[in-house]
């Protein structure tokens, strides 16, 4: 079932982390990639989309470029091609086991297997070694990353050899209402999913170009900016970084906090002292949350305040549909 998308975005790279050597070899063979029948899982499948790039990531290796040309996500996955061998964490009652339901279909662009320590990796490879391992099924890389990948190795003459599926298909969905769920058609929101939502809403070029206005930032323009996921610090990480996709000289960007619930003054401490580390390259500070109390505003006068709203949905909702129900309002300083 090909998921319809109509983002106005420039495309992301992506490297997906695989679990095994054998699930990478079936991953290669078939021009596939999988996600885990978890939240992760879904939030890996929504967050990636039509005709991005990505890279599988083994063993601190990085192999190939693709480009994603369908998704799908497959009942009674375990039965099918290409056999991944599902993973399983504790045991006994408390055993839980995760197939690979949420699926890519890959086209291949080129062929390569270099170390993830390379320079032209320097993006990602920086982010793991600050977060101290892989722990996560991906990782947004920059488009300066990308376009080194796109130079590495040869061209790929190998045809893509995505199995066939007699199960039926099915679209994940999300709910608010813990009644509805059933993993893994139907996930529980969380706040993950919402910075993920946040982020897409503001790759449309006419989202972002509103949004600085809001900001008042004229210092940068929608058409020279990318917009990132989860960038790593020495003291953490923010979970959206906009920032410019080819510097020169000066690499400004801004950085975005982003909270499901109230705002607090420790999100807002923790995002100040994010502020300071980037230092002058760092042209704002955004913290978004549902609510934001006027005497918070007015205490932390250096970050940026800004308020979602999630319109109307249904009980259970794609990401697209998420996607296009966010509203953001962006206080005026004073």
């Amino acid at each position: 079932m090909r998921e319809k998308t109509n983002y106005n975005n420039t495309n992301s790279y992506f490297m997906i982390a695989v679990s095994t050597r054998e699930n990478l070899e079936l991953c290669l063979k078939y021009s596939l990639a999988g996600f885990p029948s978890n939240k992760n899982g879904a939030w890996a499948y929504s967050e990636i989309q039509e005709n991005d790039r990505v890279s599988f990531l083994y063993g601190a290796r990085v192999h190939n470029l693709y480009v994603v040309r369908n998704k799908l996500c497959l009942e009674n996955d375990d039965s099918e091609l290409p056999g991944w061998k599902p993973l399983e964490f504790g045991y006994g009652k408390k055993l839980r086991r995760y197939t690979f339901p949420f699926r890519l279909e890959l086209e291949p662009l080129r062929k390569f297997d270099e170390p993830l320590t390379r320079v032209e990796f320097s993006y990602v490879a920086e982010n793991l070694l600050l977060r101290g391992g892989y722990r996560k099924s991906h990782f947004q890389a920059d488009r300066t990353d990308l376009g080194h990948a796109s130079r590495l190795g040869s061209i790929a003459e190998d045809h893509a050899q995505w199995p066939s599926y007699t199960n039926p298909f099915f679209e994940p969905r999300f709910t608010f209402n813990k009644s509805l769920v059933n993993e893994p058609k139907v996930f529980l929101f969380w706040e993950q999913l919402l910075q993920a939502a946040i982020r897409r809403y503001l790759c449309n070029k006419k989202k972002l170009e509103d949004f600085l206005k809001a900001l008042t930032i004229d210092l940068l323009y929608a058409d020279e900016l990318e917009v990132l996921g989860e960038k790593s610090l020495p003291r953490g990480y923010v979970d959206i970084l906009i920032k410019e996709a080819i510097p020169t000289g000066i690499s400004r960007k801004i950085i975005i906090e982003v909270k499901r619930g109230n705002a607090t003054a420790k999100s807002f401490e923790q995002l100040e002292a994010y502020k300071q580390e980037l230092g002058k390259e760092c042209i704002a500070a955004v913290l978004i949350a549902q609510k934001i109390n006027e005497k918070l505003k007015r205490k932390f006068q250096s970050i940026k305040a800004v308020e979602y709203h999630i319109g109307s949905l249904p009980n259970t909702f794609t990401f697209p549909e998420l996607v296009k129900a966010i509203n953001l309002h962006v206080f005026s300083a004073r």
